[in-house]
């Protein structure tokens, strides 16, 4: 056997294609996880299409924070569209096989749109730090241009920094094993399949999360920590509650989205004999976020309330009531 391997390795032989086995351990009956995966897929699209609508649609939105709300809805649509199609596609007809660039693409978009939800939080924290701790200078500070120069500058750095994930991985010498326990191309979960050393895999990914998921991490809590500081010095009561309120529904995601990505670290780490937890946690990871972002912001925020109203046509029934 030891022989075999050695003559496709030197030989350089490559599987054609992966075969992605689903969730590990419950292969007989995964498909009865697609209804609520498929609602929660559903729901992502649904409400992020209605929060781009809105904010368009909406002249009283058309600020800053609804800017990046907006992109925040474009990304997450970009994120749960990249494996759910694919993982309902596993579950209802079977079809596990994935293409290598098909699977290398993914894993480029999955990290890509990842990184890029990261860079809109932090985006959105500076916002909400600069219009409370700085409220004179907001209009000044936080403009359209300011925008724009600050999404572009999040799309240029995760798109540029993610490249060599998919382009390490393709380099890989894949000459025996192609079935990925897994229903997804996550990187280590494909480069584990090679037959060649993968340190430079591995070492590029512990990079980039702390590059970028963990330079955004600390901003981000280092933005709030300044803005608690500076609400807790006013005087007024009624201030301070309202200051709260207005990045109360982001401060809500930004702890969801960074003690998701801690959690599922911690899992893939203590989950080697039993991989269902963290397969099926980091599926959740991907898919919960884009769901539940527009929801909390619809509920936590009035203007976003009566903007929903007006364009559903509710406003006059709400107010006859």
């Amino acid at each position: 056997m030891d022989i075999a391997l050695r003559i496709m390795n030197s030989s350089g032989f490559q599987v054609s294609e992966f075969i992605l086995m689903g969730l590990p351990g419950i292969h007989e009956w995964q498909h009865w996880l697609s209804l609520p995966l498929a609602l929660l897929y559903l729901l992502a699209l649904c409400a992020n299409i209605l929060i781009m609508v809105t904010i368009q649609h909406e002249p009283m939105l058309h600020e800053p924070m609804y800017h990046f709300l907006g992109v925040l809805a474009v990304v997450d649509i970009g994120l749960a569209t990249t494996i759910m199609p694919k993982i309902l596609a596993i579950f209802w007809f079977d079809a596990k096989a994935i293409s290598l660039p098909e699977c290398f693409a993914q894993i480029y978009a999955i990290h890509s749109f990842f990184c890029m939800e990261s860079g809109i939080f932090l985006c959105m924290a500076v916002d909400r730090y600069i219009a409370i701790c700085h409220p004179l200078q907001y209009p000044s500070i936080v403009t359209e241009a300011f925008v724009l120069k600050a999404t572009g500058f999040m799309m240029l750095r995760n798109g540029l920094l993610t490249i060599p994930v998919p382009v390490l991985a393709a380099q890989r010498n894949y000459c025996s094993r192609n079935e990925i326990n897994h229903c997804l191309c996550s990187n280590l979960g494909v480069t584990s399949l090679a037959c060649d050393d993968i340190t430079i895999n591995r070492f590029y990914q512990l990079v980039l999360v702390w590059v970028v998921i963990g330079s955004d991490m600390s901003l981000v809590f280092a933005s709030y920590a300044l803005i608690i500081r500076s609400v807790l010095r006013l005087n007024s009561a009624e201030a301070t509650s309202k200051a709260l309120s207005t990045c109360s529904s982001h401060l809500i995601l930004i702890l969801f989205f960074y003690t998701a990505i801690i959690v599922v670290s911690v899992t893939h780490l203590a989950g080697r004999r039993d991989p269902l937890i963290p397969v099926l946690l980091n599926v959740l990871q991907i898919v919960i976020p884009p769901a539940l972002n527009p929801m909390v912001y619809a509920l936590r925020t009035q203007e976003l309330k009566v903007a929903f109203q007006k364009l559903l046509g509710l406003g006059e029934y709400v107010s006859r009531m």
